[in-house]
């Protein structure tokens, strides 16, 4: 079990390589992002309007400000809902930005920490754990997917499985120990997956299908042991714990799937075909390129990633030193060889898996015959995203290698040898060199996950939507504007029909229509009809829209006023 020091010192650490490996984004975290102004400024808003709901409408919750007058609009993408308590502290668009740069701070430390807690756990030394947690929390494909936090939130993966398996007693290192079995540790354990599911279902749907595999497994395991020795294997307590804590990961599964699956039932056209997996299954070269912010490989990857379909999704370079040192665990470890086999066969799974439908077999068998087979499954556009436990199995891998390479030189150590002189300078400085040799895998794990991200400062906030009635349409809709909108909104959150998903929600078509002929007597009986109040038009973004001729159109005999405000235009239609 861990000392507390080392708990203290794993967590202190993970928190200053999260601010490091992130920076910038900590300089000015109220007013900028990282990656761009689209996804970000949708999660900010996302979390922000959780908080908010918690605090003034619970029941409303999934009926967001946004999409009006859509309902069950909060679940038209994926959604980190197991955010929404930080969303009650602070209001209004910078504590939302503030909110936002500090939680994708913290989801990195959590996934090192997670790491770290997993193979310190499975047997590995705290050095391995340290390049293991570096490893997958920053590694370099994670750097295309800087805006996605629901894809990059995945810290409770690996910090549920070490606690599972510290209750369990179990490790790859020592086996099954029963002396070690802690009810509150494995219940500990489902509880921080139940949450991780909240985080989205992109990153969660995977993790809930592998709890069942594990369960399964455990569940003929624990069989087996009644059966031969005619007693449990667990203890009732534990059992207990895995009965409790299944129930609570069951229910938060079952909540945040039925929440989309009442997006599809109100809006068919949110439903995803397999050519969306077709389309984005990555090419096996991607697995080798890193995305254009990666530090160390962006520029000298640039015409391999040009070659990629879509290279946001398909470059999925896991680093060239996890690379080298998983391969090189799966030969020289400190776990047995029975378990550094199957952690080989669950990487090569994983790939393939990660490969999608580009395999020559057009991946069925494989990740589309999961697409076919599991509920939820074809969802799941993006193969690619497998990458986390693709990552997650190397890096255990990789740990195990860095221990062995720890075992190794503390048996080099001269006053370990018969008739060597402790205080030979000599012998002495040998083995200093040997031991600062093990921070080489460590030093490189970091250089490969050191960013060159964009952090742009989000689009002003337009003094009209401040005094325009709600609900309130803004004009240009449609494309990445409407992320900005969204965060706009946070403050004081009025209802809009503006908002983006991958479909667009039937109420929205609706509005976005009678509005491209505005203003004029028919587009403002549809949208008073809609119960739209208010129109902010932003002149600057109208420039090859349907709704570029907007400003020049006269309002005489419209029954409705017109102002201008510090460069945008608002109408109030009464």
């Amino acid at each position: 079990m861990w000392s507390r020091r080392e708990w203290t010192l794993v967590v202190l650490g993970g928190l200053a390589l999260a601010v490091l490996l992130t920076w910038p984004t900590l300089r000015d975290p109220r007013h900028t992002v990282p990656g761009d102004i689209g996804d970000p400024a949708m999660f900010a808003w996302q979390i922000a309007w959780a908080g908010h709901a918690l605090l003034h409408g619970p029941s409303q919750l999934w009926d967001s400000n946004t999409f009006y007058p859509d309902p069950h609009s909060l679940a038209f993408t994926d959604t980190v809902l197991g955010y929404a308590p930080l969303g009650m502290f602070g209001s209004g668009m910078e504590a939302a930005l503030l909110r936002y740069n500090i939680l994708y701070v913290l989801l990195h430390a959590l996934a090192f920490v997670g790491a770290y807690a997993l193979t310190r756990q499975l047997g590995a030394h705290p050095l391995g754990a340290t390049v293991a947690g570096v490893a997958w929390a920053f590694s370099p494909w994670r750097l295309a997917h800087v805006g996605h936090l629901n894809v990059i939130s995945t810290g409770g993966i690996a910090l549920s499985l070490a606690m599972i398996a510290r209750g369990h007693g179990w490790s790859l290192r020592r086996g099954h120990r029963p002396d070690r079995h802690s009810a509150w540790w494995a219940l500990a354990g489902w509880l921080v997956g139940a949450w991780q599911i909240t985080l989205g279902l992109a990153i969660g749907l995977v993790f809930a299908y592998v709890m069942v595999a594990v369960c399964l497994v455990a569940a003929a395991f624990y069989g087996w042991a009644w059966w031969r020795r005619g007693r449990p294997a667990f203890g009732r307590r534990l059992l207990a714990a895995d009965l409790i804590g299944g129930v609570f990961f069951g229910a938060a599964t079952l909540y945040i799937g039925l929440a989309f699956s009442r997006v599809v039932e109100l809006n068919p056209q949110a439903d995803r075909a397999l050519s969306w997996t077709e389309l984005y299954s990555p090419a096996w070269r991607g697995l080798f390129v890193a995305p254009e912010s990666s530090w160390l490989y962006g520029a000298r990857h640039a015409v391999a990633r040009a070659e990629l379909a879509w290279p946001p999704e398909m470059a999925l370079l896991p680093g060239i030193a996890l690379i080298i040192l998983a391969t090189t665990g799966m030969f020289f470890s400190v776990f047995r060889v029975r378990h550094r086999i199957l952690l080989t066969v669950g990487t090569l799974v994983a790939v393939l898996l990660t490969l999608g439908a580009t395999l020559p077999w057009h991946g069925d068998p494989g990740y589309l015959t999961l697409s076919k087979h599991l509920p939820g499954w074809s969802a799941l556009r993006t193969p690619g995203r497998i990458m986390v436990w693709t990552t997650l199995l190397m890096a255990i891998l990789a740990a195990g290698a860095v221990s062995a390479f720890v075992a190794e030189v503390r048996g080099a150590a001269p006053w370990r040898k018969p008739g060597t002189a402790r205080s030979g300078p000599v012998a002495r400085g040998k083995f200093v060199v040997l031991r600062l040799a093990l921070l080489i895998p460590l030093v490189l794990v970091v250089v490969d996950g050191i960013n060159r991200t964009p952090h742009p400062e989000v689009l002003r906030y337009p003094a009209a939507m401040r005094v325009a009635a709600e609900p309130t349409l803004v004009l240009p809709s449609g494309g990445s504007l409407e992320m900005s909108i969204m965060l706009w909104s946070t403050n004081g959150f009025p209802r809009i029909p503006n908002g983006i998903v991958t479909f667009v929600p039937t109420g929205q078509e609706r509005v976005r229509s009678s509005s491209m002929t505005f203003p004029d007597t028919a587009s403002i009986a549809a949208l008073r009809a809609d119960g739209i109040r208010s129109v902010v038009v932003l002149p600057e973004w109208l420039s090859g829209t349907p709704w570029e001729g907007v400003p020049g159109r006269p309002i005489d005999g419209l029954g409705i006023t017109r102002e201008d405000i510090d460069g945008a235009i608002l109408y109030r239609l009464g």
